[in-house]
């Protein structure tokens, strides 16, 4: 029995943040000696930060990770380390594994196959680097090898996957395991998107077993650059088994997972194999020899392992997962970006309630892993914290909202914003801004000799009371010096139901990358049960007891969402139907009558005909909006995942040949 304890980090980075990811790193190094972990995998570009965009194209930035690499080198004594950085080779850029052994370099392993779809452009800055090639380079006097090889480590063979590797059909790990390896290490930037967590686990748990390896999984953690999440939950695997999983959505620089495995027990399991076809021949080209001395461990190798939190075995995963992704992401991104608080319009409806609850739980997710002493550290940077003895104080001064009423503003609203600002502990301030509406309406409508009315212009004084608002809560921001957090959802994105400068106000949309469908059941959620460990939110009673509506016509005209758009659950599966999956109109009318044949044929044609009209008209909306975060393969970001020309031909002879269609 041949046990080994290995270990897999996640560590939360921030591109070319040099100081900070050198001590990151430096931390999750020397934390790893000291529990005695003889292989450490760390993830993907973990050097200078996965999501440097055309940074990438900087000669400094490839040079300073080099730098940063050596100095690391003496941190890696008495362990075999993975430590992920951009490589400058033959006048190509490639997304390259350092092979760090007992504190030297032994081999650089560029990443062969990349991630290239979705919000991954890696094709864009690095090559691919070709199977079964090696080269050599010289580092300080000393040959290192370059390309796709493994290491014979003191007799134990470990070789890599890396990310976009392991999710395809034609796997590296395949041609690993026939040439004897026994320790497979994936250093990766996998982004959160729901769902994905089970697929993580299926290939990190069938690699083991199928490779008959031990098999380490590492992941980026945290909002790291902007717009994509890492969810960590680092996973180690043998024999088929998941035999150590680390936390997700956590708010420490670096957790770090290990586990004992039995390297000759995965070998026997091998060689039993019927199917097993070793590579036999010369294998000079694929190895690396290196000296290392394993220390002798006693004891049995780590058993099946259960999830950490409960909230990862509830009935309520997609839940407890969008709040803990949306949290983190702007907990990282309001310290990420030297900003002193939040700052919400709330309207009393679903999404400003919505959005102000997610603010304030970001902070009170930190306080329960990281303590107050944490958040002190973490946000020291903001003068109030000084004066916060207790999370309540923290939430209380870094979150601002205020209800901006017209004469088109109801009591249930009112009284709405209220109960959920109370509830949550933040700031709240209540103003007018009628007069600024009847302001603008004098001053334009008497250079246009306009008189205004509803009948004729409904759009234009809807839109005015929208627009009013958007000065003083950016004030009010500024005031602060918050990031202003704008309220717009995915539904409203796909069909421009929002107002330019209005309700898009703000630096970041957290609510971008999820559908109304779905917030209106997280809310119901939230207000009955909550997240795992700070629990319900009761007050949200009286905004999910109120019809979805703008409120910027006159009470008497009764208008809601639904009445003005169409109902939110066929409006959300039009949008999958023709931007997901791409269907013709006439094909997303048929889905839409398989899916609501309740509704008259007239209502379902009007619903398609809508939805494409404003998709189309809307596009330049979208490319304005404020960045939002990627929560599921499903966005509607032109930026980074669904682009659409803003000007086209609208569908036209397709939305008219409908009406032929019985």
């Amino acid at each position: 029995m041949k046990l080994v304890k290995v270990a897999a980090s996640v560590i939360n980075q921030t591109p070319f943040d040099w100081s900070g990811n050198h001590d990151r790193l430096k931390a999750a190094l020397r934390d790893a000696r000291q529990r005695d972990i003889s292989v450490l995998c760390l993830p993907e570009l973990s050097i200078s930060g996965y999501g440097c965009e055309d940074a990438f194209y900087m000669p400094h930035l490839a040079a300073r990770s080099w730098q940063m690499l050596m100095e690391l080198l003496p941190e890696c004594k008495n362990m075999f380390v993975s430590l992920g950085l951009p490589f400058l080779h033959r006048g190509a850029l490639f997304n390259a594994i350092a092979v760090v052994a007992d504190g030297k370099l032994v081999a650089i392993v560029p990443k062969k196959l990349l991630a290239g779809d979705g919000v991954h452009y890696e094709p864009r800055w690095f090559k691919p680097w070709p199977s079964g090639v090696v080269e050599t380079i010289e580092v300080a006097g000393s040959d290192v090898v370059v390309g796709d090889v493994f290491v014979n480590c003191g007799g134990i063979k470990i070789g890599f996957e890396i990310c976009e590797e392991a999710w395809v059909a034609n796997r590296p790990g395949a041609t690993l395991a026939r040439l004897g390896v026994d320790i497979v290490m994936n250093p990766s930037a996998s982004h959160f998107a729901f769902g994905k967590r089970q697929i993580r686990e299926r290939f990190v748990a069938e690699g083991s077993r199928a490779f008959n390896v031990a098999y380490l999984y590492a992941n980026l953690l945290g909002n790291e650059s902007g717009r994509i999440i890492f969810d960590g939950g680092a996973m180690i695997a043998s024999e088929g088994r998941i035999v150590g999983r680390g936390p997700r959505f956590v708010y420490q620089d670096f957790v770090t997972t290990d586990s004992l495995v039995d390297i000759d027990l995965n070998r026997m399991t091998r060689a039993r194999t019927g199917s097993f076809q070793p590579l036999i021949g010369d294998e000079t080209g694929h190895s690396v020899n290196v000296d290392f001395s394993w220390p002798e461990i006693e004891g049995s190798a780590s058993g099946d392992v259960e999830y950490g939190d409960l909230w990862e075995c509830g009935n309520e995963l997609k839940a407890e997962e969008f709040t803990r992704a949306v949290a983190l992401g702007l907990f990282d991104f309001l310290r990420k970006s030297h900003l002193s608080g939040f700052t919400v319009s709330i309207s009393g409806g679903v999404d400003s309630a919505a959005v102000t609850a997610l603010a304030a739980m970001s902070i009170r997710l930190a306080a329960a892993q990281i303590g107050m002493a944490g958040l002190k550290e973490r946000l020291g940077y903001i003068n109030v914290m000084h004066k916060c003895h207790n999370v309540e104080d923290v939430v209380r001064n870094l979150i601002s909202c205020a209800y901006q009423s017209t004469s088109n503003s109801g009591k249930a609203t009112e009284a709405a914003a209220k109960a959920v600002a109370k509830g949550l502990g933040v700031e709240f301030f209540e103003w007018n801004v009628n007069d600024l509406t009847e302001s603008y309406k004098k001053i334009v409508g008497a250079a246009t000799s306009t008189t205004w009315s509803w009948n004729q212009h409904d759009t234009t004084l809807q839109n005015i009371q929208a627009r009013s608002r958007g000065p003083s809560i950016w004030m009010l921001a500024n005031l602060r010096n918050h990031l202003l957090l704008a309220t717009s959802n995915r539904s409203e994105a796909a069909v421009g139901y929002a107002t330019m400068d209005g309700d898009t106000c703000g630096g970041l949309s957290p609510l971008a990358g999820i559908d109304k469908a779905y917030l209106r059941k997280w809310l119901v959620w939230l207000e009955n049960v909550g997240p795992e460990g700070l629990g319900p939110l009761p007050e949200l009673s009286l905004v999910n007891n109120i019809e979805p509506t703008a409120e910027l016509r006159p009470a008497e005209m009764h208008q809601t969402d639904e009445a003005d758009l169409m109902p939110y659950d066929v409006l959300d599966m039009i949008e999958r139907a023709a931007i997901r999956d791409k269907k013709s109109p006439k094909d997303v009318y048929a889905t839409v009558s398989s899916k609501f044949p309740s509704a008259t044929k007239e209502e379902r044609k009007l619903w398609v005909k809508r939805f494409f009209t404003l998709w189309c008209r809307n596009q330049w909306k979208r490319e304005r909006y404020a960045p939002g975060f990627h929560l599921d393969d499903e966005s509607l970001d032109p930026k980074t995942w669904c682009r659409f020309p803003i000007l086209s031909g609208g569908f036209f002879e397709e939305l008219q040949a409908l009406d032929g269609v019985k």
